[in-house]
């Protein structure tokens, strides 16, 4: 009598971002066909790749080319689009709210956690009706939006008051994605004034505003000290060691004393993981992130596995001088993880023993606008042109997909024959504005 042949194994990945999607690449491209079916969960059809995401709210990148489709790149795997609102790992079960609204719960034998972090939101005043946050494509078309219709409303005005509060525009979080938004914003803005008549470079207001000693801590201190004063020399105030008190209705009110009016507030203070996790039966650390080992399984259980930036793993290339070192939450990070993580995967579904995640930093690296840039790599620290150059290089070798390294190739190309566009959408934001003015005057 001839083997009763068993059942694929079920392999769901929670998440659609680094960690998901590179995680299901790598399964995709390994695994033999009917050993193991692979589901990815996301409530977006796509993966942002968030470095890029000051470029594209600043116009030199079309947006729609940062984002990979899911559907399209993850062809051996089923996606599904929801949000998922409840871990049981004890009975094996997930579940999920889809996008027309319904509730499903789905089922499992390998469970991959890559929620990723969601914005950390603090109690202050006002920020919750006045903030902006910067971590989707969704923020950064509106964002970029956002700032050039108050370029045109400043423009319009004969308010001197009013028009000083709508071209001042403030950035909480000096970390990489508080500067390159400060940076690349400001040097959108700039630009955009020579269309302006009535609107100088000089009238424009950017402040920076960080609640730490120092700005960029992912680079070594010198280069953050030097990334400050070249912001200062491009009119940006920048706070350091100081808090943010109020925001309410646009008025801001600083831990030193320091007040003003500001129609823009663009939260990048922090993120924190994913609140789904702290629900689950799972273990998770003070800071709320999944407790993992070296080999990215989820402590205590062998077919679970996590990785990026909701999870705890340990920083090995650390531990020696730290033994509670965990790697940080970064997209250097996730990618490598993802990679590790999808060949231990296979390694385990095929009775083998996972390996551990050991991590060379290879450096870290910013653009501060165009032509301008910052990096601490390879053991050298890059200023200016070359970090610029340094850091387009690096971002669209990790990109993923040879489809989206083009067309951004050809982006910064366009960009460089024709300039950027400066030209404000904000109709996106209220699409049907127009529609219901004109409902009420019929």
């Amino acid at each position: 009598m001839a083997a009763v042949k068993s059942e694929p194994t079920r392999i769901l990945i929670l998440g659609g971002g680094y960690v998901g999607l590179y995680t299901a690449l790598g399964l995709q491209k390994k695994l033999r066909a009917n050993e193991a079916s692979v589901t990815v969960v996301d409530p977006q059809p796509h993966m942002t790749y968030q470095p890029f995401l000051p470029e594209a709210a600043a116009g030199a990148i079309e947006p729609r080319h940062v984002v990979v489709p899911l559907r399209r790149v993850l062809k051996r795997c089923h996606v599904l689009t929801a949000r998922v609102t409840g871990i049981e790992h004890e009975r094996k079960s997930v579940t999920v709210e889809a996008a027309d609204g319904h509730t499903e719960h789905l089922s499992y034998d390998v469970l991959v956690v890559a929620l990723g972090a969601v914005a950390r939101i603090l109690p202050i005043p006002g920020l919750a009706e006045q903030g902006i946050a910067f971590k989707t494509i969704g923020e950064a078309i509106y964002l970029r939006n956002h700032v050039m219709t108050k370029l045109d409303e400043a423009a319009s005005t004969l308010d001197p008051e009013l028009r000083k509060r709508l071209l001042t525009f403030t950035v909480v979080g000096g970390g990489f994605a508080g500067i390159e938004a400060l940076a690349e914003l400001e040097d959108m803005t700039r630009f955009a004034t020579r269309y302006y008549e009535n609107i100088e470079p000089e009238d424009i207001r950017w402040v920076l505003v960080e609640a730490a000693g120092r700005i960029l801590p992912e680079v070594r201190e010198t280069l953050g000290v030097w990334t400050a004063e070249q912001l200062e020399k491009r009119g940006i105030e920048v706070y350091l060691s100081t808090a943010a008190k109020s925001f309410e209705d646009g008025y801001v009110q600083l831990s030193d004393g320091t007040e003003f009016e500001s129609d823009t507030i663009i939260w990048t203070a922090g993120v924190k993981a994913n609140p789904v996790l702290a629900g689950s039966d799972l273990p998770v650390d003070k800071r709320g992130r999944m407790q993992a080992t070296a080999g990215l399984q989820i402590v205590g259980h062998p077919d679970a596995w996590t990785a990026g930036d909701n999870a705890a793993v340990p920083d090995l290339s650390r531990t020696e001088e730290d033994p509670t070192a965990t790697c940080p939450p970064n997209a250097q990070h996730a990618v490598r993880q993802a990679r590790h993580l999808a060949k231990n995967i296979i390694r385990v579904v095929r009775g083998g023993q996972p390996k551990d995640y050991f991590h060379k930093n290879l450096g870290a690296v910013a653009s501060l606008g165009l032509h301008k840039g910052v990096a601490d790599a390879l053991r050298l620290k890059i200023k200016g042109f070359p970090a610029w150059v340094f850091h387009r290089a690096y971002h669209v070798k990790a990109m993923p997909t040879f489809n989206r390294k083009v067309r951004i190739t050809m982006d910064w190309l366009l960009g460089g024959l024709f300039r950027r566009e400066v030209i404000s959408l904000g109709q996106i934001n209220y699409p049907k504005e127009e529609f219901d003015r004109a409902s009420k005057s019929s």
